[in-house]
């Protein structure tokens, strides 16, 4: 009867598991991965080059169309007078494939880029751990002029624009 509990420790440390892989998150004043995807139209987009200039928001989130990052994507939306006044571009990123991006960014009038990173390319560049499905934690980096000067590694889904000016007003 011992090892039942041992067992079910097993199991939980594997069904619970956050990350499949052992990269870390960037760290501050690390350059900005060159790693290339495709937005929620299906347009090809060369992330290096997007963030080599200029100050720009990526954030990381698990699913297009659920609570958290619905949450999460509203909070930029209605604070995207003020992240455009504060110079910052935002990117979100999550697994889905470019058509889940783009209903999600329709449904919710999302004025920003969705990157639709369904082979992982873009979460596994910048360290973000995902879990056995391949979904994103909720991360945020954000990076001016293609070097990473702030993140947040459990970014809060409604203070997400918030967090990302303040950061850029300090850097």
């Amino acid at each position: 009867m011992k090892k039942l509990p041992f067992f079910l420790s097993l199991m939980a440390i594997g069904l619970f598991s956050t990350s499949p892989s052992n990269a870390a998150p960037l760290e501050v004043g690390a350059d900005a991965p060159a790693v290339k995807t495709v937005d929620q139209k299906g347009n090809k987009v060369d992330l290096g080059k997007e963030l080599s200039e200029g100050i720009s928001l990526v954030y990381f989130y698990p699913k297009a169309d659920t609570p958290g990052c619905t949450k999460q994507a509203c909070n930029l939306r209605d604070a995207f007078e003020d992240v455009e006044k504060a110079g910052i571009k935002v990117f979100g990123v999550s697994a889905d494939t470019a058509e889940d991006q783009l209903a999600f960014a329709g449904k919710f009038e999302l004025p920003f880029t969705l990157l639709a990173d369904k082979g992982g390319e873009v979460i596994a560049a910048f360290g973000v751990p995902a879990n056995e499905r391949g979904l994103a934690a909720r991360q945020s980096f954000l990076i001016k002029d293609g070097k990473v000067i702030w993140r947040d590694l459990k970014a809060n889904p409604t203070s997400q624009a918030q967090d990302a000016i303040a950061a850029a007003k300090a850097s």
